[in-house]
């Protein structure tokens, strides 16, 4: 009796040993994808995040998904738990491009491969780097306003200038704008950075632009429609709104009904439901060791500007869509991008276009 229950003892710490070897030595067969934000005060984002992790859980991945409100520090640290945490491969929208480097070199020596969504992170250590022609962007901003103004005195709205893409906007918009500024047709009578794309400080600079030029604008080119928006709203107090052309991007609801009230110029689409599957199929493809297809790579220093930046990066970009008051109905309503309620909803009913 005293030997069987002895057996019977060593068979369940046995038992137990093996279990609890298996439970901290094996990884589950189930993928792990991280999303890292930089905020959700962007339009944008939080729209982006929830598709994401529908499509990673509808392919039978789990999601690890954080923000960090505009705290470079805050999301390098983010990362590295989720690290921690045994994820497979991360998708980052940065707040600093410069700052997250340091994240991604250490994903990379942990063997987690990263991408970076949408915002460049200036590290040869990425998986990839996928957005749109971001200079490309910049130039239709430029060419909107130009179909409407092209002489006068002009203000450059950027944004971040942590967020390398506002560097390739403003970019683009120069090259626009550079034939008609060396004719003498164009003068840039203030050229300002919006700190973290933030729309309240885009109000305060136009503000404050337009009592330095006693109101004396001709056109503003905004790099984003939350800025244009913000900016807009100092337009409207001084009369200006709707004569005065300011460009935006990302054809968000409340860009587009800026532009068919007739306050907004234009505004550049980005069909980012084009580009949330594709950070999520390269996402899983980078996790299950599988090679991506498409990608071409581009040097550092030409992404940035930098040329004290080495070293190359795996990237894919996307093309981009110029819109306005005549196609933003075939554009951005047709395709489902935005919903006809939204645009239109405070058009008198004669004057709508048919719901799709």
């Amino acid at each position: 009796m005293r030997k069987a229950v002895i057996v019977i003892l060593f068979l369940l710490a046995l038992g137990i040993l093996t279990l609890a070897a298996g439970g901290c030595g094996k990884k589950s067969d189930k993928l792990k994808i991280g999303l890292s934000f930089c905020d959700f005060a962007t339009e944008r984002w939080p729209v982006e995040e929830a598709l994401m992790t529908k499509l990673a859980t509808e392919a039978g991945a789990d999601v690890i998904s954080q923000v960090a409100n505009h705290d470079a520090k805050l999301q390098n640290d983010q990362i590295e738990n989720m690290i921690l945490q045994g994820v497979d491969a991360i998708i980052i929208v940065a707040e600093d491009g410069a700052s997250c480097a340091t994240a991604v070199a250490q994903a990379a020596e942990a063997g987690v491969p990263c991408i970076a969504y949408d915002r460049l992170i200036k590290s040869d250590k990425l998986s990839a780097y996928i957005s749109f022609d971001n200079v490309e962007v910049g130039r239709q901003q430029a060419q909107g306003i130009l179909k409407v103004k092209d002489k006068g005195r002009f203000v450059l709205l950027g944004g971040s200038p942590a967020d390398n893409n506002a560097v390739l906007f403003r970019k683009g918009q120069e090259e626009g704008l550079k034939p008609l500024i060396e004719k003498g047709d164009i003068e840039i009578v203030a050229d300002q950075w919006v700190e973290n794309w933030d729309d309240a400080t885009a109000l305060k600079i136009m503000e404050n632009i337009l009592t330095a030029q006693s109101n004396k604008i001709d056109a503003v080119i905004a790099s984003n429609d939350g800025n244009a928006l913000g900016a807009l709203q100092a337009l409207k107090a001084q009369g200006l709104a709707g004569t005065v052309p300011i460009s935006g991007q990302d054809a968000t609801a409340a860009g587009c009904k800026s532009i068919v009230e007739g306050e907004l110029t234009m505004t550049v689409f980005k069909d980012v439901k084009q580009l949330a599957p594709m950070a999520i199929d390269m996402a899983l493809k980078l996790a299950n060791k599988q090679t991506i297809e498409g990608l071409t790579n581009n040097k550092l220093s030409d992404l940035t500007g930098d040329k004290n930046l080495k070293g190359d990066v795996p990237c894919k970009f996307l093309q981009v869509v110029q819109v306005d008051k005549d196609n933003v109905y075939d554009v951005i309503i047709k395709s489902g991008f935005q919903k006809w309620e939204d645009v239109y909803k405070d058009i008198p009913a004669e004057q709508r276009p048919p719901k799709p």
